[in-house]
């Protein structure tokens, strides 16, 4: 009776699965980014990373450069990590420009208005850049990872302009390196403060990898505080949604900066005594900082130091046993500890004869996946208690898009920098390789799937197929898992050749039609996997012709 009952119960996951890991306090962190330094990667290339998960927006686009005049300004806004498409902030931007009124709010039917919280002066020059949720590389092969790290309430002041998203758009518009970024950002919230919860940013160019933290600076003060330190060349970093800037020597100028209130404030607000070593971590957060992901990724790449999740703190960054390289990084992000002590899974256990035998094995279930919701956790648990240990995965299904960029410094900057980007959830989508310097993203990719379904945006239709293969994983995952490693396995089989031709193009027509190649390359490979994950869709249903 009681394995009728656990079928019963995991079959019916897919009912309740969509909001999985993100609806519970405990494991409500979002994005996960991963660093690689210039010595520490396989092929000497810089690499920065993001998990955007959560309910965020999924469309993106190309924003283009653009020169301006003197005294015109850029609208600062909030909330456009929940806009449907890209025509809703340049009507809030045209509003405000045509009635030249102090309106400021459109308002928005999911979490937050869109609104305009100032105006900065413009720079002459902009640079182009992706404008994805949390936007993410520019045409000068700078690029920007990002993970909410939350910090103490108390240093919240939302009267202040700049939220994260917003500093990262600024930057990338204006800077082309990494320390150049950090120090804009830092001036930018010095000048017109910082509302949002603390974040970091992991800021890269052709040459270096910086880790950037900003919180705000209590609530009787529009402004901030921020700290940033450098990730060794041959190291590997990792910010999974909790500080990680420890003691910060600001007298090391080639590895440290930091704001010039970064010990009066903590003093100030009762954080640090001045007296113990200040740790940036400890003052701003207060809690252990870090978790399963961060140990898995540092343990993983340099496992003769026996880091372990008993620790008080493991070391901010460090030096791989062997190099790393995208393809590895690719696969963190795919990662749900299988086959560890901390597989979720793992006790989802059934008894069955062999094929064509009369022999007994024992396998998991057909219904057990990685990404269980917190009610079907619940209700296995009821059965036996910890059948199911609950742990934050890297891979999770309410991921809105992920990109793994790499800048690749030895080729000219108008093809160094790629982004590997996929919506939805990382362990299941393919990726598609994203020159920073295309000219524009398929229509499919300008429209949001957070708020509604929507069939015509590109992140429904990988999600449709992946959440049909989590109702019978351990059966039908290979349907989605060869797909997704046969597509990654041409992106790198290609790439020789498509930066070759790129380069040619480049040097014999110019930076124009270079562009337009990359383009071409980019939307001829998402169609692909679009029209690959729409079969997937079709065969997977078949799968159900008798049920579940």
């Amino acid at each position: 009776m009681k394995k009728i009952i656990l079928a019963t119960i995991l079959i019916s996951s897919i009912a309740i699965n969509t909001r999985s890991q993100c609806d519970d306090s405990e494991f409500y962190g979002s994005c996960t980014s991963i660093v690689v330094g210039k010595k520490a990667s396989a092929d000497g290339s810089v690499i920065t990373s993001q998990t955007c998960d959560g309910r965020y927006r999924s469309w993106m686009n190309i924003e283009p450069a653009q020169k301006h005049k003197k005294g015109d300004v850029t609208k600062i806004l909030k909330g456009t990590l929940f806009t449907e498409s890209p025509d809703e902030i340049a009507q809030i931007q045209l509003a405000e420009k045509k009635t030249q009124t102090n309106s400021s709010t459109i308002l928005h039917d999911f979490e937050v208005a869109l609104e305009i919280k100032g105006e900065i002066p413009e720079a002459e020059q902009t640079y182009a850049f992706l404008n994805t949720a949390y936007p993410c590389m520019n045409e000068k092969n700078l690029a920007i990872g990002e993970t909410t790290i939350e910090g103490r309430k108390e240093l919240v002041n939302e009267d202040g302009m700049f939220y994260i998203e917003e500093l990262q758009r600024i930057a990338l518009q204006r800077c082309i390196t990494a320390r150049q970024a950090v120090e804009l950002m830092g001036e930018l919230v010095k000048k017109y403060g910082y509302a949002d919860v603390g974040e970091c940013l992991t800021v890269a160019d052709k040459n270096e990898v910086w880790h950037f933290e900003v919180f705000g600076e209590g609530k009787d003060k529009i402004g901030g505080v921020w700290a940033a330190q450098r990730i060794p060349d041959d190291h590997v970093g990792i910010s999974a949604n909790i500080p990680r800037i420890g003691e910060i020597n600001l007298e090391d100028k080639d590895n440290f900066m930091a704001s010039e209130n970064v010990f009066e404030v903590a003093k100030k607000l009762g954080f640090w005594d001045g007296k113990s070593t200040f740790k940036f971590w400890k003052a701003y957060s207060g809690k252990k900082p870090f978790s399963i992901r961060e140990w898995f990724v540092l343990n993983a790449v340099a496992p003769s130091l026996k880091l372990s999740l008993q620790d008080e703190e493991l070391p901010f960054s460090v030096k791989p046993e062997k190099p790393v390289s995208v393809r590895d990084v690719l696969k963190f992000f795919r990662e749900t500890y299988e086959d560890t002590e901390h597989d979720m899974t793992k006790n989802l256990l059934i008894k069955r004869k062999k094929q064509d035998s009369d022999e007994i094995e024992t396998v998991k279930s057909p219904y057990a996946n990685p990404w269980l919701s917190t009610q079907m956790i619940a209700s296995i648990n009821e059965m036996k208690d910890s059948a199911v240990v609950r742990v934050r995965n890297i891979a999770v299904p309410q991921c809105s898009y992920a990109h793994v960029i790499q800048i690749r410094g030895w080729l000219p900057d108008e093809i160094a920098c790629v982004a590997y980007f996929a919506n939805d959830n990382p362990a299941q989508s393919p990726r598609i390789p994203l020159y920073a310097n295309i000219l524009q993203t398929p229509k499919l990719f300008n429209l949001s799937g957070h708020k509604r379904f929507t069939a015509d945006a590109a992140a429904w239709i990988y999600r449709k197929a992946n959440k049909l293969a989590s109702i019978r994983w351990q059966e039908l995952r290979e349907k989605v898992e060869k797909p997704r490693d046969d597509f990654e396995n041409k992106m790198f089989e290609e790439q020789s050749l498509i930066d070759n031709e790129a380069i040619k193009i480049l040097k014999e027509k110019g930076i124009q039609s270079c562009r337009e190649y990359l383009t071409k390359y980019f939307n001829d490979f998402a169609e692909q996997t679009i029209n690959a994950w729409k079969q997937l869709e079709n065969e997977l249903w078949y799968a159900f012709v008798r049920g579940l």
